[in-house]
């Protein structure tokens, strides 16, 4: 284990200081929320992949403590399940190593925990935190159903020539109260997918990595076993009720992560080619609407394995191992 010194304590702190100064410019500058809260796992993430776990939870701790003291003790624990504790978590995995010939490779290789079982898990985590910060905020019909109450009453005072289809009306209302929490977790998976592609990117530049820089096309594939928990998140969004809206939150977490890797797969795919640069410009700009969007996807699911980032012993520092095995 890493001893406890000052430095790592100071590193995590000040990691923590400023996610929380994040968080709340999110607060302050609610056009930009989304951004500036995804934006607070970078410093966790840097802390993490350049000093370790301990400069992780330190600065974990610290966001935590001054959340609560600057808002309260149910924003800082909503902020901790959502960015701050999936961050920390992403980055001990990408820190996690052991020797390739554990696993029946070469003795002079050592071996990274796989991209595609780090992003699974992101997935499932974004997940569980949707779940539980909705069961905080009593996510539900009852609430989905005044905000579509409320936005008709809008629209019938902005037009009074407006009248409400009941029948639509009821439709909305059904889907809005699956469709919010899948577009969430959705949302938020590939944004801290970002924020840690991001991090690992500056941690590599400074030199301070733990973990080799990989090439994302060629290793970022989804779990095959992935798939079966989207199909399930699918099959309960039919079911309704509860298990409905857990099933949509499922659903558009992993749902997000295939996505995130038929883009990578997409990338790979295109490598070398002279028309790659316009198709790729034109993928994400199309990645706007359903139907580009479900072909990206569907690229993702029929592309799934787990790749082992492999790297020399002698180029790994001893000082800087990771200290725990998978």
């Amino acid at each position: 284990m890493k001893r406890l010194n000052p430095r790592l304590l100071l590193v995590g702190a000040l990691a923590g200081l400023t996610a929380t100064l994040l968080v709340l410019g999110a607060n302050a500058q609610p056009s930009f929320s989304s951004v500036l809260y995804a934006a607070s796992a970078l410093p966790i993430l840097i802390a993490g992949l350049g000093w370790g776990n301990i400069a992780a939870i330190v600065s974990i701790a610290t966001a935590f403590v001054l959340g609560a003291v600057a808002i309260s003790p149910s924003f800082a624990l909503m902020m901790t399940l959502v960015t701050l504790a999936p961050a920390g978590w992403l980055s001990h995995l990408a820190n996690l190593a052991r020797p390739a010939s554990e696993l029946g490779g070469p003795d002079h290789l050592t071996a990274w925990y796989p991209l595609s079982d780090i992003v699974v898990q992101l997935c499932a985590l974004v997940a569980v935190a949707v779940i539980v910060v909705g069961i905080m905020i009593g996510y539900g019909p009852d609430l989905t159903n005044r905000m579509v109450d409320a936005l008709m009453s809008a629209l019938q005072a902005q037009e009074p020539s407006f009248v409400a289809d009941p029948l639509a009306t009821a439709q909305t209302k059904s889907l809005i109260v699956l469709m919010l929490p899948a577009l969430q977790a959705g949302i938020w998976v590939v944004m801290l997918f970002a924020a840690y592609y991001l991090a690992s990117r500056i941690v590599t530049t400074s030199g301070r990595n733990f973990r080799p820089r990989e090439d994302i096309p060629s290793a970022l594939r989804m779990n095959r076993n992935a798939i079966f928990v989207f199909l399930a998140g699918l099959v309960a969004c039919f079911i309704g009720g509860v298990p409905a809206m857990i099933g949509a939150t499922v659903f558009g977490a992993f749902g997000a992560g295939f996505l995130i890797s038929g883009f990578a797969a997409l990338h790979y795919r295109t490598r070398g080619k002279d028309w790659r640069l316009p198709v790729l410009v034109i993928c994400y700009l199309a990645a706007t609407m359903v139907l580009p969007t479900l072909f990206i996807l569907v690229l993702g699911l029929s592309d799934t394995r787990k790749a082992i980032a492999l790297t020399p012993n002698k180029d790994v520092d001893a000082s800087k191992q990771p200290d725990i095995k998978p």
